[in-house]
């Protein structure tokens, strides 16, 4: 007995120690983090918790407004048929037109669009464009990765010229080549919105000298006013025609989509199996489903300078991170919260997209896929949305390990797919201005798709009302957004043919 409780205590000290240990290891680790981790992941709690409650407590389907899934009235603008038109390709060329892309997925496509256009104006061969690699993302994928090349090419057969690869004899023009040295056929002196006189004068001397230029950088080089017709309609065939993803993005998109449309029978596999949904007949009604944009990662909260609830430790870890970047080139940090606010120069929380949600008559019926990278919080910051928005879906909900084997950290294959989703959802929202943003309600203005545009200016001031009623702030939500949900609004200077494509891209009758 004396043996059993000596061998007990022993024991019972061992274990102790141990646990003093852990806990010793897991102070020391605590304290070497860095504040930036400790605040998106322990201070995401509810700023809004009066609207929040009231919210929880009215959300039922039957708040839901008839006509909130109502498609958008006939504006009387369609794409334009002579966008499917070539204005014909010229009979020789004038050499071959080589262009490096950075940025994201969305701005790499302006940019082909872009390169388009500007091998026309040149009468040169486009080589398909050269996308980097991304800085953010790290992310290498290349042009035929993420784009149908053939179709590209096919779409595009009697506009211009366009080959996979240079021939042998220019083999030695790559990115490499232009990163050692100052090279001739090197142009980088585009200027931002460039005419396209700059190209005949600037860049088909070049061509005309040794048969082959390379435009690095490029995003962003080619003017969006002043431009000839037939010009802007063959960007708008690129951008909305041409570039379609590749099959198995597109294979994996209709699934989700089928899943979202139909949940009940059309769960992702247990064991990985990709099923096509495209040609099964189901007698029921598909579900209308909403596709949530939220563009709130830690890049966006730290450059916005506005305060997101997390108190003084997450405030400091934000202004340490924007230092670190930008170097105190943030112009907004210079204004208060409350300034920054009521101009609508903050990103939305998860919290306060979903009491917009709510507000406009979503309820806890509404099926919501979530497209969106890392959320700067994590689960944390997205338990609001949740509880509002049960069945909320995201890529890893929908499909299994097997179907997101091909796209797993990828950046550029997962918005490629979320785009993809988007375009197919009854109704998208954007919860910040981004290139993802510009390209989807473009994209859906171009097909006349339900888009809701948040009015950031005025849920900046409601959110910093604290008394607010919740029937008040419903009120003032539904009035601000009443010509938001979609319609279309014609380009003006400047702006962006890929976002406004009106008149440029779609003709009245």
């Amino acid at each position: 007995m004396k043996f059993n409780i000596i061998g007990e205590g022993c024991l019972f000290a061992a274990v102790l120690l141990l646990l003093l240990l852990l806990q010793t290891a897991s102070t020391s680790a605590s304290a070497q983090a860095s504040p930036a981790v400790l605040s998106e992941w322990m201070f995401a709690k509810p700023r809004h918790s009066n609207l929040l409650k009231d919210a929880l407590r009215g959300q039922t389907p039957n708040d839901e407004p008839a006509d909130i899934w109502s498609p958008l009235p006939d504006q009387g603008w369609r794409p334009c048929g002579e966008c499917t038109k070539s204005s014909g390709k010229p009979a020789n060329s004038s050499g071959y037109l080589q262009v490096f892309l950075d940025g994201g997925l969305n701005q790499q496509r302006m940019g082909i669009c872009d390169a388009v256009a500007v091998a026309k104006i040149l009468n040169a061969t486009l080589v398909i464009p050269l996308l980097e690699v991304n800085p953010v993302w790290q992310d290498s994928s290349s042009f035929e990765e993420i784009f149908d090349v053939d179709h590209f090419i096919d779409v595009l057969k009697d506009d211009i010229s366009i080959v996979k690869e240079l021939p042998y004899e220019y083999s030695w023009s790559t990115r490499e080549f232009y990163a050692t040295a100052i090279r001739e056929t090197r142009v980088k002196n585009a200027p931002v919105h460039a005419s396209d006189h700059w190209y005949t004068e600037n860049v088909s001397p070049v061509l005309q000298s040794y048969g082959i230029a390379a435009i690095s950088p490029f995003s962003h080089r080619l003017a969006f006013d002043n431009m000839p017709v037939d010009l802007q309609r063959l960007r708008c065939k690129v951008n909305f025609q041409a570039l379609t993803f590749v099959p198995h993005i597109r294979a994996l998109g209709n699934a989700l989509v089928t899943r979202l449309q139909f949940p009940s029978s059309t769960n992702a596999p247990e064991h990985g199996i990709l099923q096509d949904f495209s040609h099964r007949r189901n007698p029921r009604e598909p579900r209308k489903f909403v596709v949530l944009h939220l563009r709130f990662d830690k890049d966006m909260a730290a450059h916005s300078a506005c305060d997101f609830g997390g108190g003084k430790a997450e405030k400091l870890a934000l202004a340490r991170y924007r230092q670190v970047v930008w170097q105190g080139r943030v112009l907004n940090s210079q204004f208060t919260d409350e300034e920054l606010r009521s101009q609508g120069r903050c990103p939305m929380t998860p919290e306060e997209v979903g009491l917009l949600l709510a507000a406009l008559g979503f309820d806890n019926s509404t099926r919501l896929y979530l497209a969106s990278h890392k959320v700067y919080g994590g689960r944390a910051r997205l338990s609001t949305l949740k509880k509002l928005f049960p069945l909320m879906e995201d890529k890893k909900s929908l499909a299994s390990l097997e179907e997101r084997s091909r796209i797993k950290g990828k950046a550029s294959l997962l918005a490629a797919l979320d785009y993809y989703i988007s375009m197919h959802s009854d109704i998208f929202v954007s919860a910040s201005p981004g290139n993802m943003h510009n390209a989807l309600v473009g994209h859906r203005t171009y097909e006349s798709l339900k888009t809701i545009r948040p009015n950031m200016a005025l849920l900046g001031q409601l959110f910093l009302n604290k008394n607010m009623s919740w029937a008040d702030f419903r009120q003032e939500v539904v009035e601000g957004h009443q010509h938001r949900h979609g319609q279309l609004r014609l380009k003006k200077p400047k702006q962006s043919i890929y976002t406004y494509p009106a008149p440029d891209c779609m003709c009245r009758g």
